[in-house]
């Protein structure tokens, strides 16, 4: 498998899958215009399901263009993400930002999941 690509392994597939991140979700990170909903899982790497209504971005071509960005961070970001399943949900506005500023906000809400989910869960390996 290449390293390139967005694998099925990096996403959240089923409704059962989101219910279970929005039912159990102790990390929650806020962006402008994004939150981040997460909780741990065992499967030793992270998975991401996006949420884009219409309600919050109208336009088709915004919503792909956002997924996209979003997508490309996660690739580029998945070995140092804890092992968490996450829900990213958009907010009204988000479209209007240009593509450096959303990569450059997903790139902290990522930092700060790794720290929030490293307190929650302190390395017992000591």
């Amino acid at each position: 498998m290449s390293d390139h690509g967005f694998p099925r392994q990096l996403r959240l597939l089923t409704a059962g899958d989101y219910k279970h991140v929005f039912d159990h979700a102790p990390l929650k990170v806020h962006g402008k215009g994004m939150l981040a909903l997460a909780r741990p899982n065992a499967l030793g790497h992270p998975r991401i399901g996006l949420i884009f209504s219409k309600k919050n971005v109208r336009r088709a071509v915004d919503r792909n263009r956002l997924k996209r960005l979003v997508r490309e961070s996660i690739r580029h970001q998945q070995h140092r993400l804890p092992a968490v399943d996450i829900v990213l949900l958009a907010r009204r506005g988000l479209h209007e930002q240009d593509n450096d500023s959303v990569s450059r906000q997903l790139h902290g809400m990522w930092r700060r999941l790794e720290k929030s989910a490293r307190q929650a869960r302190p390395d017992t390996s000591t």
